[in-house]
């Protein structure tokens, strides 16, 4: 397949209508998909352990008669262990404790403040249990146990459940040691929209939860928007997305490979690069057709350039910061000299990355803040996934006697002007 790039330029005619088209999806329903989510929510729902045991024989390659079988036992993990090196255990050690060193400054405390006798502020409470989805199939992904694990430990969370279509042990060992080492509860070999409904609903075997989070595909998705509601869920992660903001100072193979990084995940994932120098933009475009063809995953790239990606030309930092600002990225890496005077333009990304020594792809494993971010310009709304996600709060009001005949008075009439009578009576008796 012929790679071809989207180069656009901020001066040209109909620059912002060309960029608005390129970085929106084409939502389209999937009618069919949805149905048949549905129909196994409610199976789930209705049979329990019965429907789960057709799914996970229909589903998740591999075959059961016996509920227990989709429980990793402590001799799975012994075994998962066994195929997994010392320098890879040791590296999960350093990456779990840079993010539960970042993860421990996001816990917020309960806190209150009083006047007049009068006392006003908020419990801060940890959720009690919660799922947390890691995808399976053919590879295994120990950096999403991390992220969507430590957070919640760091928060209390008491009990910490997991699922994955885990068809062996051998080719999901690193995720299920890292589960391990993060404290996860109890893992079931199970995915796909049967694995969310059994969270949110419960079974005999599986316990449901407070919270589900995690990435899957779009039967897992479509699961989490059903459920929603009957239980908490972390948001719905679109395909992955970066901008690259650069100057010709940096190395052109470095950003093509940082663009990379992300287009190998999905055909929809979106590569943007952004520069004020037309010959950097050329140097990196150049680098790109000369690195491409030695990637194992060069046909998912280049679908990904070919479809959602973007060279744009820029002339100054306020025109970059207006068009960041406008796609609201997951992932942002400003790479010019005085990268914080535009960082402080920037008001909607998932991360920013600093500098040509912070990849994305550091935020991706180990660097300490969360993986889980925001997608589809949900950034300028959304942020990552952290501590707080996991914590809840409820408000504390203790009202003193002399208080209580001031807002007894402004309730009353507030009351009265919503026509709610009982509120109202509720109120007056508290002011003598």
């Amino acid at each position: 397949m012929r790679l071809n790039i989207l180069k656009l330029n901020t001066h040209e005619q109909g620059f912002e209508k060309k960029l608005l088209n390129r970085i929106r999806i084409k939502n389209t329903i999937n009618i069919k998909a949805q149905n048949e989510v549905a129909r196994i929510i409610s199976n789930i729902k209705n049979k329990g352990d019965k429907a789960l045991i057709s799914y996970v024989s229909k589903f998740d390659n591999f075959k059961i008669k016996n509920i227990k079988e989709i429980i990793i036992s402590k001799k799975d993990t012994a075994k998962a262990y066994k195929n997994v090196s010392k320098t890879q255990i040791s590296n999960l050690k350093k990456a779990i404790k840079r993010i539960t060193d970042f993860s421990k400054r996001q816990l917020s405390a309960s806190w209150s403040f009083s006047k007049d006798n009068t006392i006003l502020g908020e419990k801060i409470t940890p959720i009690n249990s919660i799922g947390v989805y890691v995808p399976g199939g053919k590879a295994s992904y120990p950096s999403t146990v991390l992220m969507n694990t430590i957070p919640a430990k760091v928060a209390g969370v008491k009990k910490i459940f997991m699922v994955s279509p885990i068809n062996n042990i051998e080719d999901h060992a690193l995720a299920i040691v890292a589960a391990e080492l993060c404290g996860v509860d109890k893992i079931f070999r199970i995915g796909g929209a049967h694995a969310i409904a059994s969270l949110t609903y419960g079974t005999k075997n599986i316990p449901s939860v407070d919270k589900i989070v995690g990435p899957g595909n779009i039967y897992v998705s479509l699961a989490k928007k059903i459920v929603y509601g009957d239980v908490g869920i972390d948001n719905i992660a679109g395909p992955s997305e970066i901008v690259i903001i650069a100057d010709k100072s940096n190395n052109p193979d470095w950003v093509a490979l940082d663009l990379f990084s992300q287009a190998e995940h999905d055909e929809l994932a979106q590569p943007i690069l952004i520069s004020t120098s037309q010959k950097f933009l050329n140097d990196v475009e150049i680098s790109i057709k000369k690195l491409l063809p030695l990637l194992l995953r060069k046909k998912i790239i280049t679908k990904s350039f070919n479809s959602r990606g973007m060279c744009i030309k820029a002339k100054n930092n306020n025109e970059i910061a207006n068009i960041v600002n406008k796609i609201a990225p997951e992932h942002l890496e400003i790479m010019i000299k005085n990268n914080k005077n535009l960082l402080k333009m920037i008001n909607n990304a998932g991360a920013v990355f600093l500098g040509q020594y912070s990849p994305e792809v550091f935020g991706d494993y180990c660097a300490g803040p969360n993986h889980v971010l925001p997608t589809s310009g949900s950034a300028r709304f959304s942020s990552p996934l952290g501590v707080y996600d996991f914590q809840k709060r409820s408000s504390i009001i203790n009202i003193s006697k002399k208080t209580a005949k001031e807002l007894s008075k402004i309730s009353v009439s507030i009351a009265l002007a919503e026509g709610l009578q009982a509120h109202a009576l509720s109120a007056k008796l508290r002011e003598d």
